[in-house]
C-alpha cells in the first residue's frame, strides 16, 4: 500500500520509504525524507523564490542519474512554479517555497540546484559563489588554503565571504550581493580567480582545461553566469554515501588539515544547526548585502 501522509494541510503520496538509495551506508530513500524534514528551515530558506534544477538519482547514485529543469509531469498543482527566460525561448521551473514541496520533491529522490539570481529578477545575481574544485592528488585540503587567500581579497573590496563544502571533493565560497547583472558578477569572479592563480600559482588554476588541473585547485567562476546553477546550501548530494553541502566556520577552514574532516553526512547536520544555527544566514540579509567594485 503506498502512504498517504498529509504535510501541512498538503496531501503526499511518499513511494518506496524502505528503499536503499545510499548502498554504501544502507541509507534508505525514508531517511532521505527525514533528512530534508530535519533540515528544512535553512534548506528552504536557501530555496526560496529561486528557480530549482533537480539532479535526481532514483536509483541511488550508481542508477541513472539525470537533471530536471522544466517543471516534471506530475507535480501537484500547489507546487509553486515561474516562468524563466532561457535561450530557447521562456521554460517554466519549480520554486521549493514551503515544506510539503520539499517533500514532494524530496520523494523524487534529488539534488536540489539553484542559480546565484531569484525568480522575480532573472539574470540579476544577488550572490556572488567560487567554486573551489581540486585535482588529484589536491583535495580539500588545498580548497581550504585557497579560500583563506580569496577570503582576504574580497575582504579587501569590503565583501564578507562565507564558506560551505560542495559535499562532493570541494569548497564554495559565497557572498551576498546588491543585485547585479549576472555577466557583471561573473567578470568580477574572474578577475578574482586569474588574481589567486598569479598569487598562488603553484596551487590554483582559472582555467578549466583538465591538464592544468592535477595537484590545483580550479576557481570556477562560471557559476554566476545567468545559465548556471549551483549546488543549495544543506542538499544532499548524489555520493557513495549521503554527504551534504554544508556550512562550515572559517576557523574549520583554517584548520583544515584532513580531508575526511571536512566531509559532513545528513546524520551531521541537525548537530551542526544545534551548535552554530544557519552559519550562511547573513545571505539571506538584504542589509548585508555587498555593492560590487
Amino acid at each position: 500500500m503506498t502512504p498517504i501522509t498529509e504535510v501541512e494541510g498538503r496531501r503526499l503520496t511518499l513511494t518506496r520509504l524502505e528503499k536503499v538509495v545510499y548502498p554504501a551506508t544502507g541509507f534508505t530513500k525514508g531517511e532521505v525524507l527525514h533528512y530534508c524534514a530535519t533540515a528544512a528551515a535553512p534548506l528552504l530558506a536557501h530555496l526560496r523564490d529561486r528557480p530549482v534544477s533537480f539532479l535526481r538519482y532514483p536509483d541511488g547514485p550508481d542508477g541513472q542519474v539525470f537533471f530536471t529543469k522544466n517543471v516534471p509531469p506530475g507535480t501537484p498543482d500547489w507546487v509553486g512554479t515561474a516562468e524563466v527566460p532561457r535561450s530557447a525561448g521562456p521554460a517554466r521551473m519549480v520554486l521549493v517555497q514551503d515544506l510539503p514541496s520539499l517533500m514532494w520533491a524530496a520523494n523524487l529522490v534529488t539534488e536540489f540546484h539553484t542559480p546565484q539570481w531569484r525568480a522575480d529578477r532573472p539574470g540579476e545575481a544577488d550572490r556572488l559563489v567560487l567554486d573551489l574544485d581540486p585535482g588529484a592528488p589536491a583535495t580539500v585540503v588545498e580548497c581550504c588554503r585557497v579560500a583563506l587567500w580569496l577570503r582576504e581579497r574580497l575582504a579587501a573590496d569590503g565583501i564578507t565571504a562565507f564558506a560551505k563544502t560542495s559535499g562532493a571533493k570541494g569548497l564554495h565560497l559565497l557572498a551576498a550581493l546588491v543585485p547585479v547583472a549576472s555577466e557583471d558578477a561573473g567578470a568580477y569572479a574572474k578577475e578574482l580567480a586569474v588574481e589567486a592563480e598569479r598569487a598562488l600559482p603553484g596551487l590554483v588554476t582559472h582555467r578549466m582545461t583538465k591538464s592544468l588541473r592535477p595537484g590545483k585547485v580550479f576557481v570556477d567562476h562560471s557559476q554566476n553566469a545567468a545559465r548556471k546553477t549551483t549546488a543549495t546550501p544543506y542538499t544532499l548530494r548524489a555520493r557513495a554515501t549521503p554527504t551534504v553541502s554544508t556550512p562550515v566556520t572559517w576557523d574549520e577552514v583554517a584548520g583544515c588539515a584532513d580531508p575526511e574532516r571536512f566531509v559532513f553526512r545528513a546524520e551531521d547536520i541537525a548537530p551542526r544547526l544545534e551548535r552554530y544555527g544557519d552559519l550562511l544566514a547573513p545571505l539571506l540579509d538584504p542589509d548585508r548585502a555587498h555593492v560590487l567594485p
